[in-house]
């Protein structure tokens, strides 16, 4: 009776396996290619440019480094015609780029409002001198 159980629970084991490995082989083969992802590349390089030139090096130099590296790899990819990481690479090289930029402008508008800030302190000073 154990033999028997264990025997029946074996072949089910053993369907399941090969049940499972069908359904990935026919979800492989019928998955076609993916497009190359010109599109995804073209926006994520303009966001790198466009970190690069809102300061990035400056005052973002690790977002804007791994959104560079992850441009380059992408172009790889696309290369080798590895569409589907292309498309997820120069996605997350957008994102990177999105954060270098905004980093930077934040940074920039900072030491803008510092800068006001000191020459308020300053014009105060200099008014409270002349008053006395």
């Amino acid at each position: 009776m154990k033999t028997q159980n264990l025997t029946q629970s074996f072949r089910a084991s053993r369907i399941g396996i090969a049940v499972a490995a069908a359904i990935f082989v026919a979800g492989c083969a019928s998955t076609p290619s993916a497009p190359a992802p010109t599109e995804q590349m073209a926006v994520a390089r303009a966001a790198v440019n466009n970190a690069s030139s809102a300061g990035g090096n400056e005052f973002a130099p690790l977002q804007l480094k791994s959104a560079m590296e992850k441009m380059d790899w992408a172009e790889r990819a696309m290369g080798e015609k590895n569409y589907a990481r292309a498309k997820l690479l120069a996605e997350e090289a957008l994102v990177d780029a999105k954060l270098a930029e905004t980093t930077a402008r934040a940074a920039k508008a900072k030491k803008a409002a510092d800068a006001l800030q000191e020459d308020n302190r300053v014009l105060r000073k200099e008014l409270d001198r002349k008053a006395q």
